[in-house]
Parts: C-alpha cells; sequence; structure tokens
C-alpha cells in the first residue's frame, strides 16, 4: 500500500494506483473475471511477461488485485480484482467510455 502522505490531491493518488502502463487494462480485463498469467497476456500483447508480470505485482502491492497460487504440477496462478479494486470498477468503465467516444470521434 502505498504512503498517502506521498499524494498531492485525489488525482495524484488514483493515478499513482491505476496509471502504470498497463494497469488500468489490466483492470479493465479483471472485471467480473478471474484469468491467469496467460490469459492476461493474450489480451495484453503488447505487455512483456516481464512488464506483466511487475504491473500484475504493483497491483497485488496496492491492493487492487488478489494473487491465488494453486499447488498444483505445473503451477497455476490466478488474478482476480479486490473489494477494494472492484471499488475502482466505476472510474475504469468511465475511463472505457470515455475512450470508446475518442475512437468513434477521431477514427476517420
Amino acid at each position: 500500500m502505498k504512503d498517502i502522505k506521498t499524494f498531492s490531491c485525489p488525482v495524484d493518488a488514483t493515478i499513482s494506483l491505476i496509471g502504470g502502463k498497463y494497469k488500468a487494462v489490466i483492470l479493465f480485463h479483471l472485471i467480473g473475471k478471474t484469468l491467469r498469467f496467460n490469459e492476461l497476456h493474450k489480451l495484453i500483447p503488447k505487455a512483456t511477461p516481464k512488464m506483466l508480470t511487475q504491473q500484475l505485482r504493483e497491483l497485488e502491492s496496492d491492493g487492487l488485485i488478489i494473487r491465488t497460487v494453486y499447488a498444483v504440477v505445473p503451477p497455476k496462478t490466478e488474478y482476480s480484482l479486490s473489494n477494494f479494486g472492484e471499488s475502482i470498477i466505476p472510474v475504469i468503465n468511465s475511463m472505457c467510455d470515455w475512450g470508446a467516444k475518442y475512437l468513434e470521434t477521431y477514427n476517420n
């Protein structure tokens, strides 16, 4: 969890949690779903495995996602939104709506 004393305003706090290169996209894909690493990588092909791993670790560290590891061979790891992560769904949905309007307006 981040030190809340370092934020200059509420927007700064939000951006620090979801402003990573793929964090908002990861959160979007986890809405209502539990996904494995390879499933996320297929949905976000531009992310290198190293970058995706880093972003997932940061989201887990900040309490937005839950990482569940199953003791099977081969190891199975799943990612899902935490209760705290679910609280950001309206923000992610608003970003999605805005992005769709932007694409519709400027995609000529």
